[in-house]
């Protein structure tokens, strides 16, 4: 017997979206709206920035998850520390490690690491995250064509969450399709 399944290897918080946010039933997509949604202002509530996290936070292991950017024009995808603030306007301060693609350009951010220009190719249609927390490693790259794009590197003391921020389009996260196969015993 055999058997192909999907799996989504992150899925997003809706009690951490920016009240402009609009995420999908599945909890797997996010755009923004033109209204500003009528949500209670809990404290892991982003309110300035249109952000979202993941559901679930890491403190050891490795993880991947890949994000449709497609023709977005403004996007931010990452990790972000557990603690990090999330209200009001907070800019560029430690505890967020992320790309992000802004007036045509990428970039890594890892403050109080300056920012970093990214070599780009060909404009990204996805990005692929993956967090190696126990090595301290946070890799970016183009599954489309399997190039690797930057490493930031930073010793992780707490639980980080995927972090997405997105201008106008919408960012998915893409699921992973598993092959299943069962043996009967002889």
């Amino acid at each position: 017997m055999q058997e192909t399944v999907q799996y989504t290897p992150v899925t997003l918080d809706p009690n951490t979206a920016n009240r402009y946010l609009i995420l999908s039933e599945d909890l797997t997509s996010v755009r923004r709206g033109d209204e500003r949604q009528q949500l209670p202002d809990n404290p892991e509530r982003f309110d300035k920035y249109h952000s979202v996290l993941g559901s679930e936070g890491f403190n050891s292991g490795t993880h991947c998850w890949d994000v449709e950017v497609g023709e977005n024009t403004l996007w931010n995808v990452g990790v972000k520390a557990e603690l990090t603030q999330r209200k009001g306007k907070y800019g560029y301060v430690s505890g967020e490690w992320s790309v992000q693609y802004k007036d045509g350009k990428y970039g890594a951010r890892a403050p109080p690491k300056p920012y970093t220009l990214l070599t780009v190719q060909q404009k990204l249609q996805r990005i692929r995250v993956q967090l190696d927390w126990d090595r301290g490693e946070l890799s970016f790259s183009d599954p489309d064509n399997n190039t690797h794009l930057h490493t930031l590197t930073h010793t992780f003391t707490e639980r980080v969450f995927p972090y997405f921020n997105t201008g106008v389009s919408p960012l998915s996260i893409i699921a992973v399709k598993a092959s299943v196969s069962v043996e009967q015993p002889s």
